[in-house]
């Protein structure tokens, strides 16, 4: 399964990461997503949506270690530079891998009850 996710970030990725790098960005989100699968259910049992969400996970990761997307504008007077949104990218990438996994994890956030008043 891991040479799928890493063949997955390989394809969807646009960034010219390390090898090695981007084989231990998959392992790391393989091993994050295992370990949120509910009781019982495997990786396996989620068929596609495993390796789309943990390559997801990995390119979020890979996005963030990358400084956040590169150089999109440069200007001299009065000096402006932006970088690419890669922090936000992130979060996205995250969220969707979140959202596909959903019917296989176990529940993640938190809620309370609010108190008489």
């Amino acid at each position: 399964m891991l040479q799928e996710i890493v063949s997955l970030v390989q394809e969807m990725g646009s960034g010219d990461w390390d090898e090695g790098l981007v084989q231990r960005m998959c392992q790391v989100a393989q091993t994050q997503l295992t370990g949120r699968l509910r009781p019982g259910v495997t990786a396996e049992d989620c068929g596609g949506a495993f390796p789309i969400a943990a390559a997801w996970m990995a390119l979020g990761s890979l996005y963030e270690c990358d400084g956040g997307g590169g150089l999109e504008s440069f200007s001299a007077g009065d000096l402006t530079i932006r970088t690419g949104n890669g922090g936000q990218r992130s979060k996205d990438l995250q969220q969707e891998a979140m959202k596909l996994m959903a019917p296989y994890c176990r529940e993640s956030g938190f809620a309370f009850q609010g108190v008489p008043g």
